[in-house]
Formats: structure tokens, sequence, C-alpha cells
């Protein structure tokens, strides 16, 4: 294994135009690692990565508008995509066919996050509310009300116990799922929270916002357990390594960041996008960090393990 963090692999004009999200799967049937990207040109792409580098595999047409979300479920089969066209598309992985259309008006659809049973799909919407549909349905089953304003943000606990939300006033909401109970409001951040991501073992709420900071919180006590500055301007997205380690960011700086979960250190700049930073994600082992931004270009970095 490397010793130390390096780009791996860059595909230029991933997109025809700014790529505003990704996200990066494991087939459980069969092993193999598909990344999918959605951008500001109406596409979801699904690529597949192996030998080190990535192959374009379906485009995927349908959304009528620029694509803002996309996620995969555990299982690596389904693709969700959240388009400004207020629809929340499934899509086979396999085959590259839409499973569904889901109407998720009146406005629209932000983040999409499959729950960690890949049975719901959550999105936020303008009304502070969480809607949550069934992948099985295709309908809305219940909401989740922030009484906040536009959510823009979404994540699951990995335990399948927590939802949180992020809206565009800088509050943060964390839910029981099982009781549909609101069990803590956050205020730490007064600029719009772009992303947040729980620690593997659901402890650890980690945060970015607008307002260039990248806060971490204790979810069962609602402590503010840290505050990390280093990016130059809006955080746009935040994630955990599976192992519990390091979490990465990206900003619209230009810049991914790579931090120590436990010291709270960055250890680690890349500099190789030429615009902002929409999108970084890890793969399955932690080995991995993809990342895309409005340079249309996707970035493949090696991570030590």
């Amino acid at each position: 294994m490397s010793t130390q963090y390096s780009i791996l692999f860059k595909q230029e004009h991933a997109h025809d135009d700014a790529i505003w999200t990704a996200a990066w799967g494991k087939s459980e049937a069969d092993g193999s690692e598909t990344i999918i990207t959605g951008s500001l040109d109406d596409m979801v792409k699904v690529w597949k990565w192996s030998d080190e580098k990535l192959e374009l595999q379906w485009t995927l047409e349908g959304h009528q508008l620029g694509v803002v979300s996309v996620d995969i479920s555990h299982n690596g089969a389904i693709a969700a995509s959240s388009s400004l066209d207020a629809h929340i598309r499934l899509w086979d992985l396999e085959t590259g066919k839409q499973i569904k259309s889901m109407d998720a008006g009146p406005v629209d659809a932000w983040t999409v996050a499959f729950s960690p049973d890949s049975k719901y799909i959550a999105t936020g919407s303008h009304l502070g509310k969480v809607n949550i549909f069934g992948v099985e349905s295709g309908k809305k089953e219940y909401s989740l009300d922030t009484r906040g304003k536009f959510i823009l943000s979404i994540a699951y606990s990995p335990d399948g116990k927590y939802l949180a939300s992020g809206a565009i006033d800088g509050i943060i909401n964390i839910f029981d799922i099982a009781t549909g109970k609101l069990l803590h409001t956050l205020e730490g951040h007064a600029m719009p929270i772009r992303s947040l991501t729980f620690s593997p073992d659901s402890q650890l709420l980690v945060t970015a916002s607008d307002d260039g900071y990248i806060k971490i919180y204790d979810v069962q006590h609602a402590n503010l357990a840290g505050t990390l500055s280093g990016h130059a301007s809006w955080v746009l997205n935040v994630a955990f390594s599976p192992d519990h380690t390091h979490f990465v960011s990206s900003s619209s700086d230009k810049s991914v960041k790579v931090w120590d979960a436990s010291s709270r250190a960055c250890i680690n700049t890349f500099f190789d996008h030429q615009d902002q930073v929409w999108c970084v994600k890890y793969n399955s082992n932690g080995s991995k960090i993809v990342s895309a931004g409005d340079d249309r270009a996707i970035h493949i970095y090696d991570c030590p393990l």
C-alpha cells in the first residue's frame, strides 16, 4: 500500500456542464465498483471503476433539469437521483434502465439519501420538511417536520437510528427515525449547511457550511466536539471514511482536504481542481476518494490505509 496521498486518475470533460454530485457504490452481487455523477446538464452518468480507471457504462436520461444529488443503495444495485425538475428517479445500475420516477414537488427535492436498509429515500424540501419515499412503493410514506427553512442536506446514521438535516439558515436537526421525534436542534453555523455525514459508529456528526467551517457534534448529547477551519471559502461537502479514522471535505476554494478524525488535523490537501469542488466521497473500504465539481472533471485519489 502507498504511504502517501496521491492523485490516481482524472476524467476531464466528464459532463458537458458542472458536476454537482457523485456517489461511489459497490455491488454485493459481483464486487464491482461503480461511480455515478450528476450534472447541471440534466444527465446522470454511471462509470465502472476497474483497473484504476473509469469507464463510462451508462448515460441516464430522463431528468428535465440539472441533477443536484445522487446516491447508491447499500447493495450497490440501485441509484437514486434528484433534480431541479422536482423528480426523484430510481435507476437499475445493472441495466441502466429507469425503475421509477417519483414526483417530489411542488418545488423540488434537494439531497437524496438511501436509508441504511435501502428501503427508503429521504430528501429535503423548501418547506423545511424531510420527505421519506418508499423504494418499493415509489410514494411518499411520511415526513419529518423541522418547522424550519429549506433543507439542503440530509444524512442517515449508519445504524439506522438517526436522520440529520441541514438547512439554508445554518440550522441542523437530528431526528429519531423510530419515533419521528426531533431530538436535537443545533445552531452552530450561521450560513447554509451544504453537507453532513455521520461517523461509521453513528456517534459523531460532521457538518459543512458556507461559513467556511466544519463542525463535529456528539450525536447523543448534541455537544459541539470541534470546529475545524482550513478552507478559504464555502465548505460544500464532507464524507467520513468507512474505517472511522478520517473524513474528507471539499470547498469552493477548489481544494479537497483529508482530516484525521482523532486529532482533527488536516493531513492532506489536494489542489487539482480548476473550480469549486461540489462533491467528495470515499469508496467502500476507504482506500480511494472521488471528487467532482464545476470544472466538469472527476478525480480519483489514492489514500494510504
